[in-house]
């Protein structure tokens, strides 16, 4: 049984090509020994407030940052957005949209919910890679959270 409550990173993400790239790219900076993969935006919000499948994870171990794509099934990643940065348990959580869309309506929406990064993904391997280490090094090594 995986230990849900080590997660440093959320990874929510319908792309099993982009997620692995993602992984891979954390792990060659040896960045987050523990991240959770969410398929679709209802995962990750059961992740979060340990429904369903997580019920039995700890509520107060929440991960260092979530790593969203906004295209997502069942809960798209704007509604997700919504619903963390609404809610008090959640609303200080860093969450960095990572996405292919570049279009102007979502970028405006995601900052409008609270955002705190928006990154469109590069669509060369190499500054795929190159821009997930560089994420991964601020948001886990740098970047400073409430307790």
């Amino acid at each position: 049984m995986k230990n849900y409550n080590a997660v440093e990173i959320l990874l929510v993400e319908d792309n099993p090509q982009d997620a692995e790239l993602m992984i891979r790219a954390l792990r060659k900076q040896k960045l987050a020994n523990q991240i959770h993969v969410a398929e679709d935006g209802e995962e990750a919000l059961d992740f979060l407030f340990c429904k369903g499948k997580f019920s039995d994870r700890d509520f107060s171990q929440s991960p260092k940052v979530i790593f969203l794509d906004l295209k997502l099934p069942k809960v798209s990643g704007l509604e997700v957005l919504q619903e963390l940065k609404s809610n008090p348990r959640t609303q200080t959580l860093p969450i960095v949209v990572i996405t292919s869309s570049r279009e102007n309506p979502d970028i405006k929406k995601a900052y409008e919910l609270g955002v705190n990064s928006y990154v469109v993904k590069p669509v060369n391997f190499d500054d795929f890679l190159k821009a997930m280490s560089q994420i991964g090094l601020y948001w886990l090594l740098v970047n400073e959270v409430p307790k």
